[in-house]
């Protein structure tokens, strides 16, 4: 796997933009958007989509809105960033399905997960590969949320993939 560079600085704007969906009990997602330096990648922008959240899901609408934006911009999207407003940092089965479709376009993507009232307070992860990507792929199960085989379906992402970066620029857009 390439190299992601990730600017610290997101998890805590991040976390900021979404204080009031938090204080509701409503999650919160955001892309995160960057470039190919051919070597590796680097996460350049957050961008929070237009969504609709419950207290444990959060979906983006208008999608075209978002293509048309990393087109515009010639960016690609790297991973993505949600909240659990009072859960602990972990990938539930809705995550693993979401994150699947990403990993599966980009084995480099991974997904962050923000849990303000755990400790640790945020975990970045991607699906095992080929174990975890290949069992939510051929997953069948209708329900949002659902168990799936006990084998190591994602873990943390390692360090020499996605390194948190204190001197990256960050550009936030929020589409809302």
């Amino acid at each position: 796997l390439r190299p992601i560079g990730f600017p610290y600085n997101c998890l805590s704007r991040f976390m900021s933009i979404a204080a009031v969906n938090t204080r509701r009990n409503r999650e919160t997602c955001g892309l995160l958007l960057g470039r190919d330096l051919g070597d590796r990648f680097v996460v350049t922008t957050l961008l929070i989509p237009k969504q609709h959240s419950t207290s444990d899901t959060c979906t983006m609408d208008e999608e075209e809105l978002v293509l048309t934006f990393t087109e515009q911009r010639s960016l690609i999207t790297l991973g993505w960033i949600h909240t659990h407003p009072t859960q602990s940092c972990f990938m539930s089965s809705v995550d693993l399905h979401t994150h699947s479709a990403f990993q599966k376009m980009l084995p480099e993507s991974f997904a962050v997960v923000c849990a303000p009232k755990s400790t640790p307070n945020f975990g970045i992860f991607r699906l095992t590969d080929p174990v975890g990507l290949h069992t939510i792929l051929r997953c069948e199960a209708k329900e949002a949320f659902h168990p799936h085989p006990d084998v190591a379906i994602y873990t943390d992402v390692d360090r020499n993939h996605v390194h948190l970066a204190h001197d990256l620029p960050l550009e936030i857009v929020d589409l809302r």
